[in-house]
């Protein structure tokens, strides 16, 4: 025990000089850099992912398939990961719904649609490659399935992308392989009807997937196409699923489809899920102008224009994340003026001398400015 304890403490000793040594020599980098370098995927380095498919699914929308780090923790059908990746020398942040259960390579797949100026959007479905590292964060998200199944009846709601959670869910219920879908012990007694929205069957994601489910018995299909049918009215829902009442509805689109499927549920007493990537305007104040104090830029912003989406518009390193005032990503502080929350219109103020001398906090990208205002940043 004695000659133990003795070795213990110069073993240390030796250990820690020989770590000194090696950063020495390595300075200015660390010697994790350079393990970064050849196994950036390795057990306690940050969560990273590398791109293994681009898989085209329309003309603007593409599958990316990602083989995670080993301290990827996994993920329930529904959720969705930050993923950063560096566009043009500056690392972007966006979130982004998983399309798939467990799979048995242990990859991880994203669905993204190209939107009109998205520079990450536009980047992954149009210039990313594989082998491309990406950096991950763990999965979250409560629009998920409730544990138990048994017999219960749902109507999915998709709209556009908003079908990529209620694909990854599909997915996991009724894994497709080469013989055709699997009917799994946990999905049995399952009634599942889908309303599926897209501009054209051109745009619809995913419909071939949702087709062959439609075929195969493990849901209803109602496939709306604008071009074909028009915009859906929610008040159709009535007559499309003449038993909508008894179900339970999760819904993932635009901002205008869930605020009219909310108050449509809620007049008939119909329970409701929704998820949502980008906020709703739905109070614009008169706009102001926004000074950076630290970078000394100042915008002259119009109140329906996101803070963060206008200083990375003129230039200004943002610190970002999921864009949908989730992940606190993208908070700095406000130091005197006014913002406006573009979710709900409530305003936000500092005045010097009365509210916090650091400043309070706001969140870049879901506020505007309703009046001259201040940032430290």
């Amino acid at each position: 025990m004695a000659l133990l304890e003795a070795s213990g403490p110069r073993s240390t000793r030796v250990r820690d000089r020989l770590v000194r040594v090696v950063e020495a020599a390595t300075t200015p980098l660390l010697p994790a850099d350079y393990l970064d370098l050849f196994a950036p995927l390795r057990s306690g380095a940050d969560l990273r992912g590398r791109i293994e498919q681009v898989i085209p699914e329309t003309r603007d929308a593409a599958t990316i398939v990602i083989r995670p780090g080993a301290d990827w923790s996994g993920h329930v059908p529904g959720q969705y990961i930050r993923l950063g990746i560096d566009v043009d020398g500056v690392r972007q942040w966006r979130a982004y719904s998983l399309t798939h259960g467990p799979r048995a390579d242990g990859f991880i797949s994203i669905t993204v649609k190209a939107v009109p100026d998205g520079i990450v959007s536009n980047h992954l479905v149009h210039r990313a490659r594989r082998g491309t590292l990406v950096h991950l964060e763990p999965a979250t998200g409560d629009f998920v399935l409730p544990e138990r199944l048994a017999g219960e009846k749902f109507l999915f709601v998709t709209a556009g992308s908003g079908v990529t959670p209620v694909i990854g869910m599909l997915r996991n219920l009724f894994p497709a392989t080469e013989s055709g879908v699997l009917r799994l012990p946990r999905s049995e007694g399952l009634d599942i009807t889908v309303v599926h929205i897209a501009p054209s069957e051109a745009d619809s994601i995913f419909i071939r997937n949702l087709r062959e489910l439609a075929d195969a018995g493990a849901i209803n299909l109602v496939a709306r196409h604008d071009d074909e049918h028009g915009v859906l009215d929610v008040a159709d829902l009535d007559a499309l699923v003449p038993d909508l009442a008894e179900r339970t509805t999760y819904a993932c689109g635009p901002g205008g489809l869930l605020d009219a499927l909310a108050a449509h549920h809620a007049e008939r007493g119909i329970e409701l899920f929704t998820e949502q990537f980008r906020p709703v305007v739905i109070a614009a104040g008169e706009g102001g102008t926004v000074a950076f104090e630290k970078a000394g830029v100042s915008l002259d912003l119009d109140g329906a224009t996101t803070i963060l989406d206008a200083a990375e518009e003129a230039g200004v390193l943002m610190p970002s994340g999921c864009r949908m005032g989730i992940c606190m990503g993208c908070v700095l502080p406000l130091k005197s003026g006014a913002v406006r929350d573009l979710r709900n219109g409530e305003i936000t103020t500092a005045t010097p001398g009365e509210t916090n001398a650091g400043g309070v906090s706001i969140q870049t990208c879901i506020s505007a400015a309703a009046g001259p205002c201040a940032i430290d940043h």
